[in-house]
């Protein structure tokens, strides 16, 4: 018969877990980012004739932009092509892969 003791020992240790954890950004931008972005930020030549509008994630792009305006277009979209992700990644999610991006192409 099991100890009534360590399983409710066994339970709160379970409860409590550990701090939660800030979310990846690399993971989440090679799921919802990579395919077009490509996975330095830099879009294939393919993925570039086919959406020429496609911007490199350098350096350049980001003296333009602040983390808040990359959230804006995670969240929203731009364009026809890149549908917003308002429903699909939390705020805190969105704002991981601003900061992962800028390190990208450095």
């Amino acid at each position: 018969m099991p100890s009534y003791i360590a399983i409710g020992v066994l339970a709160a240790a379970l409860s409590t877990g550990s701090p939660p954890q800030d979310p990846d950004g690399k993971a989440l931008y090679d799921l919802h980012c990579k395919k077009c972005h490509g996975a330095t930020g830099t879009p294939s030549a393919a993925m570039k004739k086919l959406l020429p509008e496609l911007p490199v994630l350098d350096a350049r792009f980001f003296a333009q932009r602040s983390d808040d305006q990359i959230v804006e277009v995670i969240m929203n979209g731009k364009g026809k092509n890149m549908k917003p992700l308002r429903d699909v990644l939390k705020s805190a999610e969105m704002v991981a892969v601003a900061k992962y991006i800028r390190t990208l192409n450095p």
